[in-house]
């Protein structure tokens, strides 16, 4: 019986260390969702160098500084999800040249 009860305390100890990472990867990943508007909202100082019409030949350092701190998913699904805008908004996809 004493086995029993070591058995039945080791599996519930090892669902509750599943649980508590479990819901610790959660948590990491809420923060890192929050911190990607806030590194997007960054980039505006890239915007003398991408808004059409801008006479910018080059980007600032500071533009090229809050594009450096970007994590590299944040700013892969921003383009992901911008890119199916069009078919969202039941619009033709953008075919965008390469002129600049």
């Amino acid at each position: 019986m004493a086995a029993t009860k070591s058995s039945v305390f080791l599996r519930v100890a090892a669902l509750a260390v599943l649980i508590a990472s479990m819901v610790q990867m959660q948590l990491v990943e809420q923060v890192r969702g929050q911190s990607c508007p806030s590194q997007l909202t960054n980039l505006n100082m890239c915007a003398p160098f991408v808004v059409p019409g801008a006479s910018a030949m080059t980007p600032s350092n500071d533009c090229c500084s809050a594009l450096q701190s970007i994590q590299h998913d944040c700013l892969c699904n921003t383009l992901r999800i911008a890119s199916r805008l069009p078919a969202l908004c039941q619009l033709p996809p953008l075919t965008c040249g390469q002129s600049v």
